[in-house]
């Protein structure tokens, strides 16, 4: 005891030190505050903004930017998001997630030798879903046109300097970029040369990109003359995309290349609103996306803390990274077995996933002396009246049920079910798997409004579709092919695979708390969960909270990259830890069968905005770990 009570001491006396000031500054706000993964893209974000644009208008154009400006992600790619609407007092949920095309199948991949569905390329293709998604969030809650709100994005294709960060990028996948001709036209502009790829600083122009915005404007326009209203010209726009000559030569260059998307898959695709997800943790309503994403993961992580003092254990102490390591642990077991497409069979068990009687159970599972290595999928299905219909496939990973100490029952291990994973290697390319990146988008205004966005897909290296100058996304890799694996997230046409993209909203008092999201693959959930006990638990302001150490876990199946199962099986107990971490903590986490790792920064690039109420403003976070930028006025 006295041990944990000195542990916990010096940890909050290290984060006290370091707590006194920030690398980047606080943002400060009263009217509208702007935050994104790129600066010129904040600046197209508060240029809407100063031209009398709503949050919706403004985050639209800060989309627009990064898919321009590939900030790991292009205009092919997906985009999920939250929206506080002020006039219903409602928080809505956005689906502009793409669906996989016409015929492809686990049997089409499989009799390719693949054992997931690959990363890169055009079979790595859903269908595009930012396009519709921006011109539906537009459309609805913006109050601008789609010309205005993609002026900055089409000045960007029309010229811009590209920054070291990106140009690298192209560089460094020059090889693979090589393979597609269109990407091979578009971004190696030094073909030839020792670097292909721009300079940093050079003008990066995409004709076919700018052409295709343009046209997209143009429908807007053209329905405008002809008496149609302001939501009837933006869909306009999208239905040329969707249905007309984009449509027809994305899906041209698609199938030249290899690729299975079809124009009826195009012509049948729609952005879907959801009532999103929702927890109370301490009086804080928390949202998230619903099972087609992780978002869910989060809340079962906060549904079992929530049974446990993390304030008394002190910040970053070796209890506290242990309780919240294993209750990650418990929540992503079930994300990896349960969560899916909500809108194909079976159907998500996610009330019972979600509900404070399971969450208890799943906190009592939880001991103190080790890191449980082989922590299994629970049964959620006892909390809905349900008998678990997964039973036998569960036994062939390894778990049975156990009735005889808990009932409802709970999944255990036979035997070790991840017997030598915690012995495969740990190396770069398993680190950007599991970090593989994004962008996210936060905006609010002074009216109300509040968007949180994590857009992707389509990043770098990216196989662009003929002369459409847009980048086909990469989400199919996160389907699976084996119902043993997840029988929620097999492939299937016009199935959405369950992706790691998570906005997050926090109501307080019915109002708007923090608004937040962060880019970094697996380690979404895990960062933005610590980023709100930071806050909530810890008493950081938002800036503080974006920087503050975090710990990353990789006891998980990952969800992108790798080509073999052993490639994104778990690693047991593997722990990254902020290098500042005391050594008293390393040694205990050690005790506890960890394998540490460290890095000087751990928390992921989170940007957010939090809402002060008292005093009639917002404080803007963005965060230190990449090229993430705010403005607020």
């Amino acid at each position: 005891m006295r041990r944990f009570f000195l542990t916990a001491f010096f940890a909050g006396i290290i984060f006290l030190l370091q707590a006194q000031s920030t690398q980047k500054p606080v943002l400060h706000g009263k009217n509208w505050m702007a935050i994104t993964g790129k600066p010129l893209a904040a600046t197209a974000g508060s240029i809407v903004f100063q031209q009398g644009g709503n949050a919706v208008d403004a985050a639209c154009a800060m989309l627009g930017a990064t898919c321009t400006m590939w900030d790991v992600l292009s205009w092919g790619g997906e985009t999920q998001a939250l929206i506080y609407n002020p006039r219903t007092k409602k928080v809505i949920a956005i689906n502009a997630m793409g669906v996989a095309p016409t015929g492809a199948t686990a049997d089409f991949f499989k009799g390719k030798g693949y054992q997931f569905p690959p990363e890169y390329g055009p079979l790595a293709a859903t269908t595009p879903g930012t396009p519709g998604g921006l011109c539906h969030m537009l459309a609805e809650y913006g109050t601008m046109s789609l010309q205005q709100v993609l002026a900055p994005a089409m000045q960007l294709a029309a010229g811009y300097p590209m920054e070291a960060q990106t140009a690298n990028s192209i560089e460094r996948g020059k090889d693979r970029i090589k393979e597609w001709p269109y990407s091979k036209k578009v971004f190696l502009t030094h073909a030839g040369e020792k670097r292909e790829a721009p300079e940093a600083g050079e003008i990066f122009v995409q004709k076919d990109l700018l052409a295709t915005l343009t046209k997209m404007v143009d429908a807007e326009q053209q329905a405008l003359k002809q008496g149609k209203t302001r939501k009837q010209a933006i869909m306009a726009a999208c239905d040329r995309f969707y249905k007309g000559d984009i449509a027809k030569e994305f899906v041209r260059g698609c199938q030249e290349q290899g690729g299975l998307i079809t124009l009826d898959d195009l012509a049948k695709w729609k952005p879907l609103e959801e009532e999103p997800l929702r927890v109370n943790y301490k009086g804080i309503d928390v949202y998230k996306l619903t099972s087609w994403t992780q978002g869910a993961s989060m809340l079962q992580a906060l549904n079992i803390l929530e049974n446990f003092d993390l304030k008394g254990m002190g910040y970053n102490s070796s209890k506290y990274i242990h309780t919240i390591y294993q209750a990650m642990n418990l929540s992503f077991a079930d994300r990896d077995f349960y969560y899916g497409d909500p809108y194909f069979p079976p159907v998500e068990p996610i009330k019972g996933l979600l509900s404070k009687e399971y969450a208890k159970q799943r906190a009592g599972q939880i001991g103190f002396d080790k890191n449980d290595a082989a922590a299994a999928p629970g049964d959620p299905y006892a909390f809905e009246g349900r008998t678990n219909p997964y039973t036998e496939l569960l036994k062939k990973r390894g778990f049975n049920i156990d009735t005889s100490k808990r009932s409802p029952g709970q999944f255990v291990p036979t035997h070790d079910a991840r017997n030598g994973t915690a012995y495969q290697p740990i190396d770069a390319d398993y680190m950007d798997r599991l970090w593989r990146g994004t962008t996210s988008v936060e905006a609010a205004d002074k009216d109300g409004w509040v968007v949180s966005i994590t857009p992707s897909g389509g990043w770098l290296p990216a196989c662009i579709a003929g002369n459409t100058g847009v980048g086909m996304s990469q989400r199919m890799q996160s389907f699976v092919l084996d119902e043993e694996l997840n029988p929620f997230n097999v492939v299937a046409p016009g199935k959405r695979p369950r992706v790691t993209l998570t906005p997050t909203l926090a109501m307080k008092d019915g109002r708007p708390f923090i608004s937040f999201a962060v880019q970094g693959g697996d380690t979404q959930e895990q960062n933005l969960l610590q980023f709100f006990l930071n806050m909530v638990e810890f008493g950081m302001n938002v800036q503080q909270a974006a920087e503050a150490g975090n710990i990353n876990m990789n006891q998980l199946w990952l969800s992108l990259g790798g080509v073999k199962k052993e490639d994104r099986m778990p690693r047991p107990g593997s722990l990254l830890l902020q290098d500042k971490t005391p050594e008293k903590v390393r040694e205990e986490l050690k005790r506890l069968g960890y394998t540490l790792k460290f890095d000087e920064r751990t928390s992921g690039p989170i940007n957010a905005i939090y809402f002060d109420w008292k005093h009639g403003g917002f404080w803007g976070g963005s965060s230190n770990h990449g090229e993430d930028y705010g403005i607020g006025w």
